[in-house]
């Protein structure tokens, strides 16, 4: 799978940074072709002479070349890899990518890259478990990295805990799966829902929920990562569109995120319902704002249209369908009606009651159901990682692996 693929390798400041010698060589073994970026620190722990001799380029730090004044640039560094993998990436350099401080060459190179990006932390423990590391990791994900989590085991401290930098063969498992998966959904059209729905009251006032779209914009982009054309049909929410070739489709009430929902299904491979969509909208929209007065206020109100159970409706032979389920009790039995009522080919359940789920937060913890009987529990992840868990089962729904 590496084949032909141009990956830059970023060093930095870690002791690890010796690894990065096997690293290379083994990603080049497998056919890539490496070009190194090393801040000054890194430097300090492996020479880029080695580094060159390994890749047969000369390894990049800074921005001009002391020697004859050419310019290095890191715009088109971004442009020519496939994929950019920083390993060891130190605590200092990690906080630098996840608040923008471009202030060497790997970091102005990482902002410009439209390439994938892998990121291996190498820290001692008490570094690596720090807040503010944890915290900008988070921030690394959410913007679209894949973090490489580092091993347990006998650091340069000399402590035992997490921190150890990954090894190398690991490394490059990670990223042949990677380039692996982004075939399994090449050719195949996916329609995801995503976020609230808002049912407008009067120009100020509207009936919604607290979904915050994470979940749906996930599986958005780990469907696009997939090779699949995405349509994305977006509640009112404020996340940037999480892959290039996604087209985004926003919405704001539930009669509009049906009537999207209703044109792109009949032509797509598999649709996932995400979204928190409104049971149920004002049976009457007031033009101007209510004025608040001593008197009770009775809303009436009017059922939406059931969009999945609408796309159950429509599903042909050879689509599939997936929902969720959020539910706070009788979950299992809740969810299974659920799939079955609206024809789903499985549905994610996840509960209220379980820590790290639901509205809002960067993790969810989840099962799937499937129409044959089967189950199958996850504990707390990212909700990438999640929306990867989902995304297998919708590629084996299509008859993948």
């Amino acid at each position: 799978m590496l084949k032909g693929k141009k990956i830059i390798l970023g060093i930095t400041g870690s002791i690890a940074a010796y690894k990065a010698a096997y690293l290379t060589r083994a990603l080049i073994k497998k056919g890539a072709e490496v070009q190194i970026v090393i801040t000054p620190a890194g430097k300090e722990f492996i020479t880029p002479v080695t580094l060159s001799a390994l890749t047969g380029k000369p390894v990049v730090s800074e921005f001009f070349s002391a020697n004859d004044g050419t310019w290095h640039s890191h715009v088109d560094l971004g442009l020519w890899a496939d994929l950019l993998l920083i390993a060891p990436a130190t605590a200092s350099t990690i906080g630098k990518m996840a608040n923008g401080i471009a202030d060497n060459m790997l970091i102005t190179t990482y902002l410009s890259a439209k390439a994938p990006v892998f990121i291996a932390p190498a820290m001692d423990l008490d570094m690596f478990a720090h807040p503010s590391t944890q915290h900008n990791l988070e921030l690394l994900r959410s913007y679209g990295n894949h973090i490489i989590e580092p091993a347990t085991g006998e650091l340069a401290s000399h402590l035992e805990g997490k921190g150890r930098m990954e090894e190398p063969d690991r490394i490059v498992e990670r990223i042949e799966a990677f380039f692996a998966s982004r075939q399994s959904l090449r050719g195949r059209k996916i329609v995801i829902t995503a976020g609230p729905t808002y049912e407008k009251i009067d120009p100020v006032r509207f009936i919604g929920n607290y979904s915050s779209g994470k979940m749906g914009f996930s599986l958005a982009r780990v469907c696009a990562e997939r090779g699949a054309d995405v349509v994305l049909i977006a509640g009112p929410v404020t996340l940037p569109t999480p892959h290039a070739s996604i087209k985004r489709i926003d919405v704001e009430s539930a009669d509009e995120m049906y009537r999207a929902a209703m044109e792109a299904y009949p032509t797509a491979d598999a649709a996932i319902c995400c979204a928190a969509v409104a049971d149920y909208a004002p049976a009457e929209y007031r033009s101007t704002k209510m004025k608040r007065n001593a008197d009770d206020l009775t809303l009436v109100l009017r059922p939406n249209k059931d969009i999945a159970a609408e796309l159950g409706k429509i599903k042909r032979a050879g689509q599939c369908l997936a929902g969720f389920a959020l539910e706070t009790d009788h979950e299992a039995e809740n969810a299974v009606a659920k799939m079955q009522r609206k024809n789903f080919d499985f549905i994610v359940l996840n509960s209220l009651r379980d820590a790290g789920a639901g509205f809002r937060g960067d993790t969810n913890k989840v099962s799937i159901w499937y129409r044959d009987g089967r189950s199958a529990d996850y504990p707390v992840k990212s909700k990438l990682e999640v929306a990867s868990d989902i995304v297998d089962a919708l590629t084996a729904c299509l008859g993948g692996e």
